[in-house]
């Protein structure tokens, strides 16, 4: 297919897709989905090998979000019956994190829910990463708090952060059909703050909200023109209990071509498949790692993923390795920029190349905002987008609540992680 073949030419020398072919390989059809999938393989392992990324997150504190995200379990007026519990002590965050380090986890992201820090959190967090670095040597460390105030950065690098997650979830355009106590521009400057404080930016996506593919595309160039050096993509865990609930818009195959659609639009970007997973692409994740290189291990923020071993067998079984500590993620062109850099990412990819920026998928800044997780910022107990009934129609599945499950152990509770 010549479209493919442009793609793959385009992904091995970092040069952007146009809007327009972004486009068509989200309408691409269920025949050629191998060879989406093959096409996206092609530039994961020009740049990424077979290596993949494990990442655990730690919910430093769950639920009683003042914002309300749709999409969220934690916002405000949820009716999830989710985990409520304040702030973990730096020794029970750290005691997490442990678990999923033992697992093969690289990174390690601490996500809190709320609107933003207050300087007293930051703090907070801050001794909890000096906890875990003393413990775990050599493990990374991503915040990811909520909306940022000037100098908040700088003290989370300062304290030891690596990155910072903050996600922009869905287009500029549909913003404001999902959240209306924040905006996409209050999304965007936290990303950017990051950045100038030298963390490695974090910024992705939630898909499934009802949106149109045009939204899909738009949101993923957001991430490309902000130069993250990871994308996490979620796809959406209607939750019983939020606005959002009955938004069963995902088939697996739309799922696999959302992810290619962001590989070829990121080539060089480390690309991780986040919340949803499971209820989502279901027998089908392990095509997923042909496209992404970055997954997280065991639960989430507020929901159970699959228990760690089956990720670590699924990535074996496939023909994937997990990725070492003494091995850089980014390619060198990405990882020497971002040293330069003084840690962040800033805009070291050229002209037409390199991603946007690694924030969470909810406000908080966890990637288990589409997973039933999310947090402050992100929220809007408004209806879904205009543009949700033609989405939905054009690929709804069926609801498959037996997949959802509120998370029961790990932090926050006396039961041990699924690591």
């Amino acid at each position: 297919m010549d479209l493919l073949n442009t793609l793959v030419e385009k992904g091995l020398r970092r040069e952007s897709p146009t809007r327009e072919e972004a486009l068509a390989v989200l309408a691409t059809s269920d025949d050629e989905l191998l060879d989406v999938v093959a096409a996206a393989g092609k530039v994961r392992r020009q740049w990424f090998g077979r290596r993949v990324k494990l990442n655990y997150l730690v919910n430093l504190k769950s639920g009683l979000c003042p914002e309300d995200c749709s999409y969220c379990s934690q916002r405000l007026g949820s009716k999830a019956d989710i985990l409520k519990y304040t702030w973990l002590k730096p020794g029970e965050a750290s005691e997490a994190a442990a678990a999923g380090i033992a697992g093969g986890a690289k990174r390690v992201c601490l996500v809190a829910s709320g609107r933003g820090p207050t300087d007293r959190d930051v703090e907070r967090v801050g001794r909890t990463i000096e906890t875990i670095k003393e413990q775990n040597e050599g493990v990374e460390v991503c915040a990811c708090l909520g909306l940022l105030s000037d100098g908040q950065a700088e003290r989370l690098k300062s304290a030891g952060a690596d990155a910072y997650n903050h996600n922009l979830n869905t287009s500029e355009a549909t913003y404001g059909g999902i959240t209306k106590t924040h905006t996409y521009a209050d999304r965007v400057d936290t990303v950017q703050k990051a950045h100038a404080a030298g963390l490695s930016a974090c910024s992705g996506l939630i898909a499934g909200m009802g949106e149109a593919d045009e939204d899909l595309v738009d949101v993923v160039f957001a991430l490309r023109e902000l130069d993250s050096d990871s994308v996490p993509v979620n796809f959406l865990i209607p939750f019983e209990g939020t606005p959002l609930a009955k938004e069963w818009n995902l088939t697996p195959q739309r799922c696999l071509r959302i992810l290619a659609m962001v590989r070829f639009v990121c080539p060089d970007v480390e690309v991780r498949i986040a919340g949803g997973r499971e209820v989502h692409l279901r027998s089908m994740q392990p095509l997923a790692l042909h496209i992404a290189n970055s997954i997280f291990l065991g639960d989430y923020l507020t929901s159970e993923g699959q228990a760690g071993r089956a990720d670590l067998d699924m990535i074996a079984d496939a023909g994937f390795e997990v990725e070492g500590a003494g091995t850089t993620t980014l390619p060198a062109h990405r990882a020497d920029a971002l040293a330069a850099a003084g840690g962040g990412c800033g805009s070291h990819a050229p002209a037409g190349g390199g991603c946007g920026s690694e924030a969470s998928a909810g406000c908080g800044g966890h990637t288990d905002a589409a997973a039933g997780g999310g947090c402050g910022p992100c929220g809007g107990h408004a209806e879904a987008p205009a543009a949700a009934p033609a989405a939905a129609s054009a690929s709804a599945s069926e609801a498959r609540t037996d997949l959802v499950a509120v998370r029961r152990r790990g932090a926050g509770t006396d039961l041990a992680p699924n690591a």
